[in-house]
């Protein structure tokens, strides 16, 4: 009796283990990620609109249909990044993404912002030079500090009514992003 009560706690868990191990393994092989998604959605350095999405139709990528999405890709080897733009008088928020998908940095008109989208993406080297008072940057800068090099950024606006939504996609289509 005892020896079965052993084997099945021993079973249970090495069956646990296995769960554990091959749940936290899943995500790295996966092929097809946010990353290359967002690599064959958008060229570096320039802010590319996404495609409206038709409630109804298919939607790979989980967006919502009463957003309009901007998606920049940002390689901060090549510099300092930067986003900016003046965006409508509406909700809108911004996201950066490192390659496995994580959110590393977010915020929203609702923070204080306002319209007004001034933000500059700095790795640990250039944070420092930045500290060093080596580089020129405008005032008013929302100074934003990233682990790696690789990134991108995902501007979501809210237009309060549909017909709306031409004129914010043409405001978003002027938000200037790249590397200095």
């Amino acid at each position: 009796m005892i020896r079965t009560l052993l084997w099945l706690i021993g079973g249970v868990l090495l069956g646990g283990v296995i769960h554990i191990v091959v749940i936290l393994t899943l995500p790295l092989l996966a092929e097809e990620t946010a990353w290359t998604r967002a690599l064959a959605l958008a060229e570096p350095d320039r802010m590319a609109i996404l495609d409206p999405v038709a409630p109804g139709e298919p939607n790979p990528l989980h967006l919502d249909p009463d957003l309009i999405y901007g998606l920049c890709r940002l390689d901060l080897s090549e510099g300092p990044g930067f986003i900016s733009g003046t965006l409508p008088d509406a909700f809108w928020s911004v996201a950066v993404f490192d390659p496995s998908g994580i959110v590393t940095f977010s915020t929203t008109n609702r923070d204080g912002i306002g319209q007004t989208l001034e933000m500059g993406l700095f790795n640990a080297a250039q944070t420092r030079q930045l500290a060093q008072q080596q580089l020129d940057i405008a005032e008013g800068l929302l100074i934003v500090e990233q682990t790696g090099n690789d990134l991108f950024a995902l501007i979501r606006l809210a237009p309060p009514h549909d017909i709306m939504r031409p004129r914010f996609a043409e405001r978003l289509a002027d938000v200037q992003c790249g590397t200095r």
